[in-house]
């Protein structure tokens, strides 16, 4: 029977019957306990005879290793079934290691509840970077040389506050294959498929038309049209810039500079120096906010695809940070010269000023993210003081109507 499986395989060979005739011997007699002892072979011819006894040898080893009522039929054979075994047991571990895999990452329908939905929204908007564009509009607001309106300064605030939100979802409907490749980004609702992009647009338009309706028909059309202009600038410019060039940082510096200008515009009208000074302050204030930033998100930018001065020019990137530091300095003396607060200011914000413009330096001498860290949260409370303290020094409006009237 073993010799008519063999056959259906290959050739039957002189090996197999000596084989056979051993396994026979071993079978049969009583004394023996384990295995017979190897029976010398015929006599071969000279030239073959070494031959025939590494093929004893091989089966001898055979014998001890494994039952004899289904033993190996050659060196080779063997080999072949321990690799079958081995590469069998490598594809049961690898399908047992796939179908976990695949239990853990199966992919789930996500439902959206209305209960969840404000919150959605909230991340969608970028909510916290709503509030800071909101707060810097009512500072310009505040610091325009005008009485207080409390009906325009609310619908100031909420116009730029709408036309934010709908910047910041067109913002995540457009860079949902780059997000969703970084940390950082990864989590965001379109990337996880928590709302579909029909909604994210709706929203963005349901936030930009009244948005910009409010702010051109109760406030003014100079305060709409430049809420317009940053919306354009942020989701059609500084959007697809961010992947083909650095100079995207100056055009999102921008876009960061016009809320306070909207602010002095809704409560005077018209675009004066003062609010050019503020929207300098925003701008500058920018770099060393953004640089240590991205500083410490290198690796994200890069696997996003992102062009970013971190990523491509490291150096320009601190120098950049290091000089807009410095050049707070100067803005903050500039401000009484403008008529805008009076000398304290420059006095009282050196302080701030001149410790942010450190951290500046540590940066730009250190190059780690231990000096970028500290760089960024210093510009977090930095600009609400320089903000808070150019409030408290603003010029009276008694003394800008006599220095007019004195002028005439």
């Amino acid at each position: 029977m073993h010799c008519f499986g063999v056959a259906n395989k290959r050739w039957i060979t002189f090996q197999h019957l000596n084989f056979l005739k051993r396994m026979y011997v071993t079978q049969s007699s009583k004394d023996l306990s384990q295995q017979a002892k190897l029976k010398p072979d015929p006599v071969a011819h000279p030239v073959l005879e070494k031959k025939h006894l590494g093929q004893e040898k091989t089966v001898t080893c055979e014998l001890r290793s494994v039952s004899p009522l289904h033993p190996p039929l050659s060196e080779t054979s063997h080999r072949n079934e321990v690799k079958e075994m081995k590469s069998a047991a490598v594809v049961e571990d690898l399908a047992t290691a796939v179908g976990a895999e695949s239990k853990e990452k199966q992919w789930k329908e996500m439902k959206l509840q209305l209960d969840d939905l404000p919150g959605i929204l909230a991340r969608l908007s970028k909510i916290k970077l709503t509030a800071l564009v909101v707060s810097t509009a009512s500072a310009g607001f505040a610091m325009a040389p005008v009485p207080f309106d409390l009906t325009c300064f609310l619908l100031t605030s909420i116009g730029t506050g709408l036309a934010s939100c709908a910047a910041n979802s067109i913002n995540q409907f457009f860079e949902v294959p780059f997000d969703s490749n970084m940390n950082r980004t990864k989590n965001r609702p379109l990337v996880r498929g928590q709302i579909s992009p029909l909604l994210a647009v709706s929203f963005a338009a349901t936030c930009a038309v009244p948005g910009i309706a409010l702010l051109t028909l109760g406030v003014n059309p100079l305060t709409g049209a430049l809420g317009a202009f940053n919306i354009f600038l942020y989701t059609c410019c500084y959007t697809p810039m961010k992947r083909m060039s650095i100079a995207n940082t100056w055009v999102g510096a921008v876009v960061g500079a016009i809320p306070p200008i909207m602010g002095w515009t809704a409560a005077t009208g018209s675009l004066d120096a003062g609010a050019l000074l503020l929207g300098g302050i925003l701008y500058s204030w920018q770099f060393p906010h953004f640089n240590a930033l991205s500083w410490g998100l290198r690796e994200d930018y890069s696997r996003g695809g992102y062009c970013m001065m971190s990523v491509t020019h490291p150096a320009m990137c601190r120098r950049v940070a290091l000089r807009h530091c410095l050049a707070l300095i100067g803005l903050s003396t500039v401000a009484p010269l403008l008529d805008v607060t009076t000398w304290n200011f420059p006095l009282v914000s050196l302080p701030i000023n001149l410790y942010i413009s450190y951290l500046g330096f540590r940066f730009y001498r250190d190059a780690d993210r231990s000096s970028s860290r500290k760089l960024f949260f210093c510009s977090l409370w930095h600009l609400p003081m320089l903000l808070l303290l150019m409030l408290t020094c603003k010029k009276s409006l008694l003394e800008s109507e006599d220095k007019s009237n004195h002028l005439r």
